[in-house]
C-alpha cells in the first residue's frame, strides 16, 4: 500500500474499443479520461491514476496482493451489459470480488453499481420502465443514505446526469440501498464484503452538460427508437440547447425550459460523493 497521502487509483474502463471509438467519433470524451479528471480534481495534490481497458484483447487486471498497489479502484460507466455472459464482463465481476478480498475500496458510476451488486451475489435486470437518459430527477436519499458518509454535504433530494437501461433488482447480503427515485429504485448502493466497501452510483457525477450532449448525440438513433425524442431533429435541437447552456450558463430561458438546477450545474455539488469516498474510505485506509 502506498505510504504517501497522495492516493494512487486504478481506473477500470469497461468500454470495448468499438464503443470507445463511437464515443470519440461523436465528440464525447473517453470514460477513463472523465474519471481521471474527476479524481484529480477531487483528490489531494499528487493523486495518480492508472487506466485499464479490460474489454481489450490481451488486457490483464492485477491479481492477488498486487491489487493493493492501489489505494482505490474506480469504475467508469460502460455500454456493456453486466448479465451478458461475455468473457470480459465475467473477468470484471471476478476482479471486483478480488478487490473485496484484498480490502481495496472501490467506487464508480452506473456500470459500477451493477458490478458491485452482482459481484457480491445480487441481481441486475433491464428496467421495465425503459431507459433513464439525460437527467435523473428527484433522486432521494433513503434513511440509510441520509446517515451514510457517501452523502455528507449532499441535499436529501437532487438531480443527476444519467444514462442506463439496466437496474439493480436484488441487493446481496452486505449491501444497502442509499438512494432512489421513481424511475430507478436503486440509484446508489453501498456494498460491504471482506472488510472493505464499494460505493456505487447509478448516475454519473463525472458528466457535465457538454458530455451529456455528446453522449446523446452518440445514442441518438437509439433514443429516437425508444421514443425519448419524436425524431432526429427534436433530438438534435435538445442537444444544441444543452451545448448552448454549457457555453453560456446565463441563459435562464434554457435552464427554465430544461429544468436545469445547481445539482447538475455546480461541479463541486455534483462531485460530493467522489470527495466523500476519497476522504472517508481511501485516505483512512492508506493510514492504516
Amino acid at each position: 500500500m502506498t505510504n504517501t497521502m497522495a492516493p494512487r487509483f486504478l481506473i477500470i474502463d469497461g468500454y470495448t474499443k468499438d464503443a470507445r471509438q463511437q464515443l470519440q467519433t461523436g465528440g464525447a470524451s473517453l470514460a477513463a479520461d472523465l474519471y481521471t479528471g474527476m479524481l484529480d480534481h477531487c483528490g489531494p495534490a499528487g493523486t495518480e491514476c492508472d487506466v485499464i481497458f479490460p474489454a481489450d484483447p490481451g488486457a490483464s487486471l492485477p491479481i492477488g496482493a498486487s491489487i493493493r498497489d492501489y489505494d482505490g479502484v474506480a469504475w467508469t460507466g460502460c455500454s456493456s451489459c453486466v448479465f451478458s455472459g461475455e468473457p470480459d464482463v465475467a473477468l470484471q465481476i471476478e476482479f471486483a470480488r478480488e478487490c473485496f478480498r484484498q480490502g481495496v475500496p472501490a467506487f464508480g458510476s452506473c456500470w459500477a453499481a451493477q458490478i458491485a451488486v452482482v459481484a457480491a451475489g445480487g441481481q441486475v435486470a433491464l428496467n421495465p420502465k425503459g431507459r433513464e437518459m439525460g437527467i435523473a430527477r428527484a433522486i432521494t436519499l433513503s434513511h440509510e443514505g441520509r446517515e451514510h458518509p457517501l452523502y455528507e454535504g449532499k441535499p436529501g433530494m437532487f438531480d443527476a446526469f444519467t444514462s442506463h437501461d439496466d437496474e439493480v433488482t436484488v441487493l446481496p447480503d452486505g449491501a444497502v440501498r442509499l438512494a432512489g427515485n421513481d424511475f430507478t429504485r436503486v440509484q446508489s448502493v453501498g456494498v460491504k464484503q471482506g472488510g472493505t466497501e464499494f460505493w456505487g452510483l447509478q448516475y454519473h457525477p463525472e458528466y457535465n452538460l457538454h458530455e451529456m450532449a455528446r453522449l446523446m448525440f452518440c445514442r441518438l438513433e437509439k433514443l429516437v427508437k425508444l421514443k425519448l425524442f419524436a425524431d432526429e431533429a427534436a433530438g438534435l435541437a435538445h442537444i444544441d440547447q444543452l451545448e448552448a447552456f454549457y457555453v453560456d450558463p446565463s441563459r435562464v430561458d434554457i435552464a427554465s425550459a430544461l429544468g436545469l438546477n445547481p445539482d447538475v450545474m455546480d461541479k463541486s455539488l455534483r462531485t460530493v460523493e467522489v470527495r466523500n469516498w476519497i476522504n472517508h474510505l481511501v485516505l483512512p485506509s492508506m493510514s492504516r
